[in-house]
């Protein structure tokens, strides 16, 4: 499957935290920053990447059980790209949209960008 017709089933097939994240960051709603979702970063897609920070943000669900391993891998690589990846599981943004925001604002802001 080429990357396009991956992206678009993602977007397509996003979980409900997906949904959420994707309504605090959109239409750069999130301190005026600007993301994207599934975006490819070398063999990998991104949940949500913000160009002009080099930030990451994963979303981690059930899935990511168990791929413990996988996961660290994937961030050491996006990591080799100058990208800063933060990790949240599903639950978390579920249960606290606005602190996860505030979490990702208050690295937008801080000195590392």
């Amino acid at each position: 499957m080429d990357a396009t017709a991956t992206v678009r089933r993602l977007r397509q097939n996003q979980t409900l935290a997906e949904k959420v994240m994707w309504k605090l960051v959109r239409n750069r709603r999130l301190g005026g920053f600007k993301f994207l979702r599934q975006v490819s970063i070398d063999r990998y897609f991104a949940d949500f990447v913000c160009e002009s920070a080099k930030l990451i943000i994963e979303l981690d669900g059930a899935a990511h059980a168990g791929r413990e391993g996988y996961d660290s891998r994937r961030t050491q690589t996006l990591e080799l790209f100058g990208y800063l990846v933060l990790r949240f599981n599903n639950e978390r943004v579920l249960a606290d949209p606005g602190g996860t925001a505030d979490d990702i604002l208050a690295v937008l802001r801080s000195d590392r960008m």
